[in-house]
């Protein structure tokens, strides 16, 4: 058990607490140590036979904070046969997928105007009622911004459905604002329905991906935000959101900061 102790740094007194699963896993672990930087927390579970949760709670109580960083521990501990580097190639992807959400925020943010900012919130200040239209993914940042226009006193109601979208489209009065959610600026009834309002001249306000886009053609006043080209889910239509949140936090705070005494 010395060497167990040294390789694991685990205090004298610390394996004698073990339950009888943690013990076993950590055995398994030993025994197979030369293969546990290729092994996920889920591979490790299914091979070892054990829950995911028996190994965090015994990678704490060894000391560590979770399961990669006891990986981390025994790269520099052991030599590994580990040819491939497969850890630092995870390491570098994962920084990659961060260089990439911080590039969609910062460059959305230097896309942003504060003049802009400022006649936005003007629109939503003086709207009797606001109408949040947006269709898949986008319909998560429709409903916080609905919530929030809502906790800020504003009448204000969102939509997801094409038909009711359509038909709202055709109701919406002059003193109102309808804001438009949509990555690619072409979704069918959302393009529709600002067409709708366009003819009405009633106020439109829209946040987008593309600035060449129908709806931002369409749209009395469009933010856009930087969506990078890489996708980790190429073969869905699920790419990032996030530039769109930026927009429509900082057009919330700012709406909010005008509303303070």
């Amino acid at each position: 058990m010395d060497d167990k102790k040294i390789l694991f740094n685990i205090p004298a007194n610390m394996y004698s607490s073990l339950s009888d699963s943690e013990r076993y896993l950590l055995e398994y672990i030993y025994q197979h140590i030369e293969k546990i930087s290729l092994m996920s927390i889920v591979t490790l579970s299914e091979n070892a036979n054990v829950s995911t949760a028996t190994i965090v709670r015994l990678m704490k109580k060894i000391g560590y904070e979770g399961y990669t960083d006891f990986k981390y521990h025994l790269k520099e501990r052991v030599a590994l046969k580990d040819e491939s580097n497969t850890m630092g190639t995870i390491e570098n992807k994962i920084q990659k997928a961060i260089e990439k959400n911080k590039e969609e925020v910062n460059k959305t943010i230097e896309m942003l105007s504060i003049g802009n900012i400022e006649d936005a919130v003007q629109k939503i200040y003086d709207a009797q009622k606001i109408y949040v239209f947006a269709r898949g993914f986008s319909e998560m940042i429709a409903n916080e911004m609905t919530l929030k226009l809502q906790l800020g006193g504003k009448n204000c109601e969102m939509h997801n459905d094409p038909n009711i979208i359509r038909r709202k489209s055709q109701e919406i009065q002059d003193d109102e604002l309808a804001v438009f959610i949509s990555l690619s600026g072409e979704t069918e009834e959302l393009v529709e329905a600002c067409k709708n309002l366009n003819m009405k001249k009633i106020s439109t306000l829209s946040l987008l991906t593309r600035v060449e886009s129908s709806l931002g053609e369409l749209s009395d006043m469009s933010f856009i935000g930087y969506k990078g080209e890489h996708s980790y889910f190429p073969d869905y239509e699920v790419r990032s959101r996030l530039p769109l949140s930026v927009i429509a936090r900082i057009l919330l705070d700012a709406y909010m900061i005008r509303m303070l005494p």
